[in-house]
Order: structure tokens, then sequence, then C-alpha cells
């Protein structure tokens, strides 16, 4: 009976985040001639304001001189608002490439510490979900569960270290238990489960939960072979082990906030479940988690602190993916973002709408009153961020996006925008898509700011992305120019990756393209749920 529990609810927590091994999704194609520039012997990006990761403001004209797919020269080459001397400049020579960005801003490629690429039950391919996310300067991505088989991201995330797909670098983080012959039901199996899950070249595990001498087992094996973990604690193990516990076992990050609030339970051990509440009713699941912060110890108190106090300690981090619960606060402004006009493919479209059985579309009965509690609970989440950053621990950026109408690559820049609402200075929320992300990798040597010996992973914008983190959108922002003339302006410049030049512009014309052939060949026109035409 044990055994068909614990593998009833590993295989639920694979269900419920809409992937199965088996369903894999189109990979991507080889990259083609014009797909982009590099890498060269040298290249010479000129005259950009650098906005690095490492804490310093922002400073420029600097050039940067990238060999091959390292940063080997950040040379300042003037002031604001005088004609930069040639003779300061480091001297193209014959066969170099130079790539003119005066007045533009460079940082550091962003990393998505919760990508998932795709699913076939959303009906996306690899290229769709690759060029949303290059397109908006994502150029590192961890993908939480290897949904799609760890062979077949394997085998994408080998093509994009050659850069032979147009892709991000991916990290490959196994959903525990994935692949094994029979359910990992004991501490031996699930030591032996993680030492063979290293040996097929895995970068870590994602956990949902587990039976907890199975999941100390594992957490303890996977540390001592020097790999990293995350941990969506759902709520069918969190009882037994909250956030707490999973770090002090050995787990390096936690996904989203499930299993905080239960760290921080003081007149209770499990959240106020009503008494017809059914885990697997995802209007029950979502509706009630809306409240579970409101359960928990209020900010300030001893349990507060020492909670906090004992996760940054242990160096852990956290991702919060605000933005996938967005909806839960204010639905329509989800689900009317404007890229949905011309982005979600026709078969994301209805795996998005009101559903009994697809992940994260729960709007069965989804109003006022749940909405409201949902603002409550973002209140003192984001609160909790906050200070967490503020006393030394690290925040990162995810998306967690194909659910909950949120979608790739504009769903990590709205990301950015609430860790702003949650009291991040602009200049943290970089480091936050950056080094912190580097740092949570293991790759904080190689990636996360812009530093000579490190790859060369820029994001190039040519408007001032800390004044407004809007224009960092595909779509751009909306301005009101001299001539009272509105436009557009702002979105990703080049993605640089691997000293690779894309431009950022063409990717996302490229996916437009795959919606409006997706939209054409099934006669399609995207509808609100419940609109009849």
């Amino acid at each position: 009976m044990k055994k068909l529990f614990t593998y009833a609810l590993t295989l639920g927590a694979l269900l419920l985040t809409g992937y199965h091994a088996s369903a894999q999704i189109e990979k991507a194609p080889a990259r083609k001639t014009a797909e982009g520039d590099g890498p060269h012997n040298r290249l010479i990006i000129r005259g950009v304001t650098l906005i690095n990761s490492t804490g310093a403001p922002p400073v420029g004209p600097v050039d940067i001189v990238v060999e091959k797919n390292r940063i080997a020269q950040i040379r300042q080459v003037g002031y604001p608002g005088v004609p930069v001397d040639a003779k300061s400049r480091p001297q193209a020579g014959p066969g170099d490439k130079e790539l003119n960005c005066e007045g533009m801003y460079l940082m550091p490629g962003f990393i998505d510490m919760h990508g998932h690429i795709g699913g076939k039950a959303q009906g996306t391919s690899a290229e769709y979900v690759f060029k949303l996310w290059l397109g908006h300067g994502i150029t590192t991505v961890r993908d939480p569960s290897a949904g799609n088989g760890l062979d077949w991201v394997l085998d994408q995330r080998a093509r994009s270290e050659k850069n032979e797909i147009v892709a991000p670098r991916i990290k490959a983080y196994t959903s525990f238990g994935q692949g094994a012959k029979e359910p990992v039901t004991t501490p031996e199996q699930a030591r032996a489960w993680v030492r063979e899950n290293a040996k097929k070249g895995a970068d870590g595990i994602k956990f949902f939960g587990a039976e907890p001498d199975v999941f100390r087992a594992a957490l303890d094996e996977n540390k001592k072979l020097g790999l990293r973990s995350a941990c969506h604690h759902a709520q069918l193990e969190v009882a037994r082990m909250n956030v707490l516990a999973t770090a002090k076992a050995g787990l390096t990050s936690m996904e989203h906030w499930y299993g905080l609030p239960e760290a921080l339970f003081e007149d209770k051990t499990v959240q106020n479940y009503p008494a017809d509440y059914n885990y697997n009713n995802e209007q029950n699941r979502f509706e009630e988690a809306g409240k579970l912060w409101l359960q928990a110890a209020k900010p300030g108190t001893e349990k507060w602190n020492k909670v906090m106090d004992e996760l940054i300690a242990m160096d852990f981090t956290i991702d919060p993916t605000f933005n996938i619960y967005e909806a839960n606060r204010e639905l329509m402004l989800a689900r009317r973002a404007e890229w949905h006009d011309e982005y979600p493919l026709p078969s994301l479209w209805r795996f998005y709408g009101p559903s009994r059985i697809s992940h994260g579309s729960y709007w069965h009965n989804w109003g006022t009153e749940q909405e409201v509690a949902w603002k409550r609970n973002y209140q003192l989440w984001m609160q909790f961020i906050n200070e967490y950053k503020n006393r030394g621990g690290r925040v990162t950026t995810g998306s967690d996006s194909g659910f909950i109408y949120q979608l790739y690559g504009f769903a990590y820049i709205r990301e950015l925008e609430l860790l702003r609402e949650a009291g991040f200075h602009p200049l943290e929320v970089i480091r936050a898509a950056t080094i912190k992300g580097a740092e949570a990798l293991g790759m904080a040597d190689q990636i996360g700011s812009v530093e000579v010996g490190k790859l060369a992973d820029f994001v190039i914008t040519d408007v001032n992305p800390l004044a407004n983190l809007k224009t960092l959108y595909g779509t751009g922002a909306i301005h009101l120019n001299e001539k009272n003339e509105v436009e557009r302006v702002g979105g990703v410049k080049y993605t640089v990756k691997d000293g690779i030049v894309y431009d950022a512009r063409q990717l996302l014309a490229d996916v437009r393209r795959i919606v409006s052939d997706a939209k054409k060949k099934e006669n399609f026109e995207i509808t609100q749920p419940g609109v009849k035409r």
C-alpha cells in the first residue's frame, strides 16, 4: 500500500504540472545561417551604458571586446554628452566585427530559473519557446522537471551548448523518480536513483515532495554528488516537510512560496482546509492557497524572523515566480494582456481556458472574493521576499510559463516588474535576474555579470530599462513623442548568447509567423472564455 501511495503522489505531481515524459514536443530545428551573427574571432560592441549586476550603478560609454564567446576587455571610452575620442577605444583589426550600440544599454543575459520547455498539452514546439525566451533577453534557463524526458532535454542542452540550435543555455533538473523502473519508495532506492540521475548527466533534481525518509536520503545523496535541487512543496506532502525541514535536509532552492507559510505556522500544523476540499479540484486548491499567508506568523514576529534567519544562514535560494499566480489576483488583467493578440498558439490559448482537467485552468467560479484574498496573499508574500533580500538572502527570477495565461518570455519581464512592486530597486531586479541566478546554478564564475573572462551573454536595449521595465517587453512600451504622436519604444534590440548576436525583434517576428500559420491552418480566432461568436 505504501508503494502505491508514494507512486500516486509522484505521478500526480507530474500530471498536475502538465507534463509526462512520453509526451514530447517537437525539438528545435538546426540553426540557419541567417539566425545569429557569430561567434566572431573578435567582436567589439561600441558605446553602451553598462548596467551590470555587481551592484555598481550604470556607467558609460563603454566598449566591450569579445573574443569568440568570452569577454576579453571592458573599457570606459568617454563621458556622457562628450564625443568619444577614437584613440581611447579598442582598435578593430582585419576580420573584426564591430557592433555600433551608441546610446544603448547593455546588461548580463537574463536567467530564467523556472523555464518549462513547453508541453504536449500546450501544443508548443521548442523553436516557439526558445525564440520567445531569447527574444526577451533570456540566455540561460533551468528546466525544473525535464518534462519532455531527460534524454530529450539533454539532447537540446548539448545542441544549445554547441549553438547548433537557436536556444538559451539549458540546465536540466529531472523530476524526482522520473524514469525509474519501479516506484521509489525506500531511502536505498532514492539514493540509487539519485546516483543514476547524476550518471545520466542531469544538472539537479526537482522535487514536489516525498515520504520524509525517502526525501532526506535523496537530498543527502544529491548533495554528496555536488548537485543542486529545487522543490515545489506540494500540499500533498508539505505538512510532513515544509521548506525549513527540506532546507535543513539539503535542498538548495524552492519555487513559488508553498512551504513557507507552513514553516511559519504558530497555531496549527496544516492549513485550514474546508470540509469539502479536494486537492484534485484545482479551484479548491488555488482558492484555499490564496488564504495561506494570512494563516502564518505575522511580519516582524519572532517566528517570522527565526524562519527567515535560518534559511539565510543555510544560503538558501528562493525563486518566487510571482507572475504565474497573478491571474489569481486579477484574472482579466492576465487574460487580456496585449501580447495575447499575436503570440499564443491556438492550442496554448485553449489550454489556458477554464477546464477541470488542464493544470492551472481552474476558473470554475473565480471572482472578486478570490481575487481580494490573493491580493492580500501577495502583500505578505512580497514583504517576506523583499525582507529576505534585504537581509542577505538570495532571490532569483523565474517565470513557470505555459500556464495560467502566462506566456514564455513576456511572463519573465512581468516577473521583473513584480519584483519591483515587492520593493526591489531596479538595479536589485537586474541582480535577481542575472548574478543571483548564476550563483544558485553554481555558474557565477561563468555568467551573471559582465566581467573579463566570463561568457559573452548580454541583453542590449535602446531604451533605459531602469526607468521603465515595460520597455523590455517584446511589444515595447507606449510613448507619446514631442509631435504628440503615440509610438512604441523598447523591446530588446539584441540578445547575445555565447558571443552570437541575435536580432531579438527578428526572433519575435519568427514567433508571430509560427502563430499566424497555426491560426490560418485552423481558421482560428482568439476569443475570451464563454464568448460566443
